[in-house]
C-alpha cells in the first residue's frame, strides 16, 4: 500500500504544481523520490507532527494541497489538537496519510498501535475518512481526495497487502464496494482486511455457506445504502476490522442499524477489544490474539450464522 500511495501521488504532483508533502522524519526508502523530483513541494519537519500538522495548514490556506505523512497513531494522535483546531476547523486541503494502521507495526508495542485513529478522525467535523482494502483502492483513494476540498484522512496498511479488486471496477468515495455476492450473511471489512474477508468467504462457501463481502473503504461519509441493502438482503451482517471495535467501522455500522425503524438483523462487530494489549508481536500474531485471523474468523462467523 505505502508504495502504490507513494507512486501515485507523484503521478498527481507531477501533474498539480499544488501538491506538497510534509513528513515528520520518517518513510525513508519511500519519500526521497519525491523530495528529489519535487524539492520545493517537500518537507521534513523532523520529530514534531504538531508542528508538521501546523505547516500543513499554513500551506493549504495560501491555496496548496497538501499531504502530511506519518506512522498511524503519530500522524492522528500526537498532533490531534491541530487537526481539530488548525486543518478541520478552517476546512483546510490537508490530507492525512498515515502509514501502518492497526498492527502494521504490532511488534513494537502498543505505543504504534493505531487502532482508534477511525473513530476519532470520523468524529471530527469536516473530515472525510478513508481506509483502502488493497493496492488497488489506495491508487484510487489517493487520487480522489487530492481532488477532493477539505480535510481528508487515508489510512493504510504498510506493505504485502494483496490486490482483491478487479482493474474494471469503479471506485467512488463514499460508496462501498461488493467483492463477492451471497445470501446467507454479510461481512463488511474496511483497511487490509479485506483479503482476509475474500478467504474466509470462499472457504465457508467450499461448506455451502454464502458469504457476501463489502468493502467500505470508505468510514466518512458511510455508504448507508450498502448497509441497509445486507440487512434486507442477508440473513445477518458482520463487521471486520484491524481497529478497537468502539467507533470506527463496526460503531458506525451499527449507528445506521439503530436509526433504520425498517430494519432488524443480527449484527456482530470483530475487532480489538477496547483495552490496551499486554504482549507485542507481528501483525499476524497480534490479528490472531484479537480473533481477526482467517481460522478465527471462520470460527466466528460459523457460530454467528
Amino acid at each position: 500500500m505505502r508504495e502504490a500511495f507513494f507512486g501515485t501521488l507523484e503521478e498527481i504532483a507531477a501533474i498539480d504544481r499544488r501538491v506538497c508533502l510534509v513528513v515528520g522524519d520518517l518513510g525513508f526508502g519511500v519519500v526521497e523520490r519525491f523530495a528529489r523530483r519535487f524539492p520545493d513541494r517537500f518537507v521534513n519537519v523532523g520529530v514534531a507532527e504538531q508542528n508538521m500538522t501546523a505547516i500543513a495548514t499554513g500551506l493549504a490556506l495560501n491555496g496548496k494541497v497538501v499531504f502530511t505523512y506519518s506512522i498511524g497513531n503519530f500522524a492522528t494522535l500526537r498532533c490531534l489538537e491541530q487537526i481539530r483546531n488548525d486543518v478541520c476547523h478552517h476546512d483546510a486541503n490537508v490530507k492525512i496519510v498515515a502509514v501502518g494502521g492497526g498492527f502494521a507495526y504490532g511488534a513494537l508495542g502498543a505505543t504504534h498501535h493505531a487502532t482508534e485513529d477511525l473513530a476519532i478522525m470520523r468524529a471530527l467535523p469536516g473530515m472525510t475518512v478513508v481506509a483502502p482494502g488493497d493496492p488497488w483502492e489506495v491508487v484510487r483513494a489517493t487520487r480522489a481526495i487530492a481532488a477532493r476540498t477539505g480535510p481528508c484522512y487515508l489510512r493504510l496498511g504498510r506493505v504485502g497487502e494483496p490486490i482483491v479488486h478487479q482493474p474494471t471496477q469503479d471506485f467512488t468515495i463514499g460508496r462501498a464496494i461488493r467483492v463477492r455476492e451471497g445470501r446467507h450473511v454479510t461481512l463488511i471489512s474496511t483497511g487490509s482486511l479485506l483479503g482476509t474477508a475474500v478467504a474466509v468467504a470462499d472457504r465457508l462457501r467450499a461448506t455451502g455457506v454464502e458469504v457476501r463481502v463489502v468493502s467500505m473503504h470508505t468510514i466518512k461519509p458511510l455508504d448507508i445504502e450498502e448497509i441497509c441493502a445486507a440487512a434486507r438482503e442477508t440473513g445477518g451482517i458482520v463487521s471486520i476490522e484491524e481497529h478497537g471495535v468502539l467507533g470506527g467501522l463496526g460503531g458506525a455500522i451499527a449507528e445506521v442499524l439503530a436509526e433504520a425503524t425498517d430494519l432488524k438483523v443480527p449484527f456482530k462487530r470483530c475487532g480489538v477489544a477496547a483495552e490496551f494489549p499486554t504482549t507485542a508481536g507481528s501483525q499476524d500474531y497480534m490479528r490472531a490474539l484479537c480473533g481477526l485471523s482467517e481460522a478465527a474468523l471462520v470460527r466466528t462467523l460459523e457460530a454467528f450464522l
